[in-house]
């Protein structure tokens, strides 16, 4: 998959959960990728792509560090919610990811037909992000994160703003 469509996945997806992990979600989406080489100008040599760096296994278990033991703020659980992404999308591709680290083999979900570049990926990430941006937009202005939707009738009843305000732009949409 492209690095577009892992940013745009990770990065809707980590706004139906939380809207300031979005950041870091979309970094870590591309992470198993420039870790490959990070890990291979550290080491010396080449890193193949899609082996240790894009096993699921290594990103569950950081995961389950991350919520269980310790994480600063939820950026370490939203980094490798990221990666998971990314993990989830790679294995809709043709070539596939490992899963384990003991594995000589890559899984694919459903039937691995994707191409990388091809139309289905840009497809399924539209999709998953139109799913995404409708699930948080149903939610409304008052139970998170729409930075462009204002609810003015509720601003006013709370004594945010007055009535010549309200008046001025309770039809703005932006």
């Amino acid at each position: 998959m492209r690095w577009f469509n892992h940013v745009a996945v990770a990065g809707s997806v980590a706004a139906v959960i939380d809207p300031g992990m979005v950041p870091l979600a979309m970094l870590g989406s591309t992470s198993p990728d420039w870790l490959e080489w990070i890990g291979g100008t550290a080491a010396g040599r080449k890193v193949k792509h899609r082996t240790i760096t894009h096993v699921l296994l290594t990103w569950l278990t950081a995961a389950a560090f991350f919520g269980l033991v310790w994480d600063f703020r939820g950026w370490g659980l939203a980094f490798t919610l990221g990666a998971i992404c990314h993990w989830l999308q790679d294995s809709l591709t043709v070539t596939g990811v490992p899963v384990t680290w003991w594995s000589d083999r890559r899984t694919t979900l459903l039937g691995g037909r994707m191409r990388t570049g091809g139309m289905g990926e840009y497809v399924l990430s539209g999709v998953v992000v139109l799913i995404c941006g409708l699930v948080v937009f149903m939610r409304g202005p008052d139970s998170g994160f729409l930075p462009f939707f204002r609810n003015w009738p509720a601003l006013y009843r709370e004594g945010l703003v007055d009535g010549a305000e309200w008046r001025a732009r309770r039809f703005e949409w932006f």
